[in-house]
């Protein structure tokens, strides 16, 4: 079967890695690279492959791609998934979805009138360490949920909110649409929807319109409640890339990020430990048990990479649709409406 032919729209910090996997793919290729930047034109020669400085370019070019991956600062994200989809090119956009729930409710009903598959780049669903712990939550053995901690905290450079990527310091960017969607979405994928929420806004030192952090409380349909803190201008080694390794970039800590409380054991990621009273009376005077999880292997970008070929060629069902990339934005937009005046938000009902 003929490779899946995909163009890299964007080469900013994550087109290069998103070229990366499809360059070094079985299933893909790399088609073209989409960027208006003289970044872009040198990705695609390091590639081999044709450069264009516009989505449009590209399709008024003599042939197109099977398939795209969106890679463009967040506010682009649905008029360029309307204009490749119209032209029946299937999508991965990179999360968010949309930077408002009115767009992305938009563009979800744009959709439905395509013939294409759109996915949302939320990867981490395809992380082994992740892959691990929502096999152990589904089976049981944690007992119901009862709670779940979670901190995602490092220090951003400076230079990250330099040109051209300015627009991360206004309310397109910043750490809830950046990060917090991420794991939104994973709790998602771990423990279903979210009910409600409340926030309390960090101190901001930046002086930039978006938010630097909050601590929340989260509440599940299923009952479960969760507490997270986030904040992107602190020294720390509790985070998901600096726990897992995942990002090149980021120094691998191995320090946990996530601790899952049941009421037959707990867990904790990535070390992917399970405290138990297996085998003894369950009391606080009894001595807990420690086991370890194993965790396959695997590279998250190439993993989805994968997905996404299976899913375009009908092998495979989407794990995260356009609508589910819609649900994780609409619990951080509760979120930011939250932190307005530092209250709680019921969430409407959202599906998965």
């Amino acid at each position: 079967m003929a490779n899946v032919k995909i163009a890299i729209v964007g080469a900013g910090v994550i087109g290069p890695r998103h070229a990366d996997a499809v360059a070094n793919s079985p299933e893909a290729e790399v088609f073209a690279v989409v960027d208006p930047t003289s970044v872009g034109s040198t990705l695609a020669s390091k590639l081999g492959v044709p450069h264009f400085g516009s989505v449009t370019d590209l399709l008024d070019s003599e042939t197109k791609p099977d398939a795209a991956i969106i890679c463009t600062p967040n506010h682009t994200h649905v008029s360029l998934t309307k204009q490749l989809s119209a032209a029946g090119v299937h999508v991965l956009i990179e999360k968010p979805v949309s930077t408002d729930v009115a767009s992305g409710k938009e563009l979800l009903e744009h959709i439905r009138k395509t013939n294409v598959k759109v996915l949302v780049g939320h990867h981490r669903r395809f992380n082994p360490y992740m892959v691990a712990a929502k096999k152990i939550v589904a089976s049981g053995s944690l007992g119901r949920i009862v709670g779940v901690n979670g901190l995602w905290a490092l220090c951003k450079a400076s230079e990250y909110f330099d040109p051209p990527t300015e627009w991360r310091r206004n309310q397109t960017g910043g750490v809830m649409l950046i990060n917090m969607i991420h794991e939104i979405d994973l709790l998602h994928y771990l423990f279903g929807a979210i009910a409600s929420v409340h926030a309390e806004k960090t101190i901001s030192y930046r002086g930039h319109e978006a938010e630097e952090g909050a601590a929340l409380t989260l509440r599940f349909k299923s009952g479960a409640v969760g507490s997270f803190f986030i904040c992107d201008n602190v020294p720390s080694p509790w985070n998901f890339e600096s726990g897992t390794g995942e990002n090149p970039l980021i120094p691998k800590t191995g320090q946990d990020f996530y601790r899952i409380f049941g009421t037959e054991a707990s867990l904790s990621v990535p070390d992917m430990s399970i405290w138990s009273y297996k085998g003894t009376q369950k009391s606080w005077h009894s001595e807990l048990r420690q086991e370890r999880a194993p965790v396959s292997e695997g590279v998250p970008f190439e993993l989805q990479l994968s997905h996404f070929c299976r899913v375009i060629r009908g092998d495979d069902t989407p794990t995260c649709t356009a609508q589910t990339g819609l649900a994780a934005l609409s619990v951080c937009e509760a979120i930011k409406k939250a932190l307005e005046g530092n209250t709680t938000m019921e969430i409407e009902e959202y599906s998965l």
